[in-house]
């Protein structure tokens, strides 16, 4: 049976569309940050700040490693969103059935990359020596599920991109329940610390990566999944790659760049690991709402080139930049003014505590630019150029940063991490202008080159 959540995006009001398609993905969002601060405050509470450190310091690395694996995600989305503008049922099967098989074969390989490097890794990043084997212990088992995970993903952007948005919720609400009530149970009952952590993200990721898988094959819509359909499709790969590949390439340069503030924040202490640990959690609340939005946005640009809408297409970015914006204003405000009680639930060092709030007033209130930022990247990427977004965050946000952090930082660094956390408003409000640039560029040339925008169908890209 055709999946009822689908939804197509090039016909109807816009503000509605955005509102049903963004909400699910918000909360979808939202709630793995959410179980990410229950991991944390799980080992808290139950294990201690070293603990806490020893996963905090992980995060940019996973993010670095994994990022270009999962822009192929994307790639998969804008492909088989520009497909469900076209109505091409036969090439979104194959693309469909490449994508899941792609999945697990770069997840297989991630696997003992990450698994036979973690220890290496971590020492590149200055990682504290009193938590270096705790942090390696929980990466090492983390990496062991990269097939399920990139699964997950992979499979929950294929829904995304028909515009199913609430299946992916409800699996990750499920997967992540079991993940909470498994964090406790290994660390209470059978007296793991960060091992248990990582065992239960596996699983919970497991559990949602089925549920997804369950759903695409009963599907009959433009996300139906096959056994005759997993083979990989050199042509599909090839489009997917082509937006995917610069895509996760703009993730890793992202994921570079936090790497390298990670590391300057090791290199102040365990004080200040911890509590950059406490206030991401909080961080990431924001940014993951506003993603959400972005990601709206390429799913708008994508279907709405498919079917020649253009005039469509441009009114859908305005409505989503303005969206993803207050957003970021709305969620930044709260988390600032109720920033010393939420980030005590996870620390009762003031010190640690002190040093969140410090970084939430900074970068909490700024946040909106980022939100700003990432909807015109997704634009741009929406309209299949997918390398000009990653050049451009090339420049706005890893050069920049990289620059700052050899310039700046060597000669001003407090302990409390303001010359690290400022560089995230300076590099987003750089990049936003760069996107916004390429954007109105990349339409100009649209328009140009179809005369008609509403009556000349788009060729495919790929």
């Amino acid at each position: 049976m055709a999946n009822k959540h689908e939804l197509d995006l090039t016909e109807g009001a816009i503000l509605p569309k955005l509102i049903r398609f963004a909400l699910p993905l918000i909360g979808t969002n939202i709630l793995q940050v959410l179980f990410n601060v229950a991991d944390v405050s799980v080992l808290g509470i139950l294990v201690g700040d070293e603990a806490v450190a020893a996963v905090g310091s992980t995060g940019s690395l996973v993010g670095l490693i994994i990022n270009l694996f999962v822009g192929l995600s994307t790639g998969a989305n804008v492909v088989l969103a520009r497909l469900v503008g076209e109505r091409d049922r036969d090439r979104a099967r194959r693309t469909v059935g490449t994508s899941i098989s792609v999945s697990v074969i770069l997840g297989v390989i991630l696997a003992a990359v990450g698994y036979f490097g973690a220890y290496t890794f971590l020492r590149w990043m200055s990682c504290d020596p009193e938590v270096i084997d705790l942090a390696t212990t929980y990466l090492k088992i983390y990496f062991l599920g990269m097939p399920i995970i990139l699964l997950y993903n992979f499979a929950a952007s294929i829904l995304r991109a028909v515009g199913d948005t609430f299946h992916p919720l409800v699996f990750l609400l499920i997967g992540g329940v079991a993940n909470v009530g498994l964090n406790i149970f290994f660390i209470a009952v059978c007296h793991l610390d960060v091992e248990g952590v990582a065992i239960a993200t596996v699983v919970s990721q497991l559990i949602s990566a089925v549920l997804c898988l369950i759903v695409m094959f009963r599907s009959d819509g433009y996300a139906a999944l096959r056994p005759s359909f997993l083979r990989i499709d050199l042509r599909e790969l090839w489009a997917i790659s082509r937006i995917g590949i610069p895509s996760g390439v703009q993730g890793t340069v992202f994921a570079i760049s936090n790497v390298i503030a990670q590391s300057s924040i090791n290199s102040l202490g365990k004080i200040a690991m911890a509590g950059n640990s406490v206030a991401n959690q909080f961080d990431n609340i924001i940014y993951n709402a506003m993603y959400a939005v972005a990601l709206t946005a390429m799913a708008f640009v994508s279907q709405n080139l498919g079917a020649g809408k253009i005039d469509r297409l441009k009114k859908s970015v305005v409505v989503c930049a303005v969206s993803s914006a207050a957003v970021g204003l709305a969620l930044g405000g709260i988390i600032t003014i109720f920033g010393r009680p939420l980030a005590s639930i996870m620390s009762d060092s003031e010190e640690v505590i002190s040093f969140a709030v410090t970084k939430f007033y900074i970068v909490a209130l700024s946040y909106f630019l980022c939100g700003i930022m990432d909807t015109y990247g997704c634009a741009v990427r929406g309209l299949g150029r997918s390398t000009l977004s990653m050049v451009n965050s090339l420049i706005g946000s890893c050069a920049f940063r990289v620059l700052w952090f050899a310039t700046v930082f060597p000669f001003w660094h407090p302990a409390n991490g303001v010359s690290v956390h400022l560089i995230y408003p300076l590099s987003w409000a750089l990049t936003i202008l760069l996107h916004a640039i390429a954007y109105r560029r990349e339409l100009k040339k649209l328009s140009m080159r179809l005369g008609a925008p509403e009556k000349n169908p788009i060729p495919s890209q790929s």
